[in-house]
């Protein structure tokens, strides 16, 4: 009789490609985090959140240029006439320090913070 061991465990995926999905997530969906837009963005001529989110939602411009450790944090837009850029950062439930462990969702809250080229 064969026996065949299948596992979901979370550690089965590589550390960087849990991470880059949790981004995705917050990125995609608005879930497991916050996003913050800034004045400057938020004062755009023609500025529209719900564009906005489709276009973060759709961004695929991934490189390792723009994202050396493979987490899908960081990507920059030209929209509503400016050059936006989106960084995510990972801080604890309290958002008082950083996390420990960026994989683990329930020591980490994401922050997606879409501001200026120039704010930057």
């Amino acid at each position: 009789m064969e026996t065949t061991t299948r596992s979901n465990c979370a550690h089965d995926v590589p550390r960087a490609e849990r991470i880059a999905r949790l981004n995705d997530e917050l990125r995609k969906n608005g879930n497991g985090g916050q996003i913050l837009i800034t004045k400057g963005v938020q004062a755009l001529v023609g500025f529209d959140a719900e564009q906005l989110a489709r276009e973060l939602a759709a961004f695929d411009e991934f490189d390792p240029f723009n994202d050396p450790h493979g987490e899908r944090d960081f990507g920059s837009l030209d929209l509503f006439g400016g050059e936006l850029l989106f960084k995510v950062d990972y801080y604890a439930p309290d958002l008082l320090f950083g996390s420990n462990d960026p994989a683990d969702p329930t020591v980490t809250q994401r922050v997606l913070t879409v501001l200026l080229a120039e704010e930057y």
